[in-house]
Order: C-alpha cells, then structure tokens, then sequence
C-alpha cells in the first residue's frame, strides 16, 4: 500500500467518539464522557462540537444511530444513541495501528522511553 492509499488520520475527536463507541452504543452524553475520561482530559467537547461530529460521522458511514438501546425511560425521547458501523471499525483500528507504529518510531528514537 502506498502513502496515497493509506486511510486519513483522523482528528483527536474523531479518533476518541470512535473510541468510546467501540465500548458499545452510547448516547451523546455519554460519548462526551468516555471521550474526556480516556483521553484524560485532554479532549473536550461542547455539544456544538459533539453532535456536529456525530452527524459528520454519521454522513460519513462512521457511525449509525443505534436501535433497540435499553434506555432510562425519562430520557427516552429526548437521547439519540449512537453505534460503530463495520467503517468506522476499520478507521479506529486503521487510526490506532498508525498511531502504535508512530509511538514504536518515537522509542526507537529514544523520544519516548
């Protein structure tokens, strides 16, 4: 596979929702939260930000909305609950191998320990 043929790298956001979604459907409160708790802080979003890129994700193939997700029933009209799609998958596990052969280039380069 050449450089051209290789997947995009995707976004931190992009990467952690895709992350927190690989866990199982959650709803978009939930996403935020798995995503701020995993990347310690580090990536926070607004709900601007959250759905805005759950519907770009969405449009995209990444990930569907869930059906059939046990809820709390006072919020079951209100939460939409999203899932991986098998694209979406393939991008984190893509994303994920590129970023382990980044951090084994980094050790090797004595970067990291």
């Amino acid at each position: 596979m050449s450089e051209s043929d290789s997947p995009k790298p995707l976004t931190a956001v992009v990467f952690h929702v895709l992350l927190a979604l690989a866990e199982g459907p959650k709803h978009g409160y939930a996403v935020s939260s798995a995503v701020e708790e995993a990347s310690r802080g580090s990536v926070r979003m607004g709900p601007g930000t959250l759905y805005g890129s759950l519907q770009r994700m969405e449009s995209a193939g990444l990930v569907a909305e869930a059906g059939d997700v046990e809820s709390d029933a006072s919020h079951e009209d209100r939460r939409r609950y999203y899932e991986l799609t098998a694209e979406g998958r393939a991008a984190l596990e893509a994303e994920a191998a590129r970023l382990a052969h980044a951090v084994t280039v980094a050790r090797a380069s004595r970067v990291l320990g």
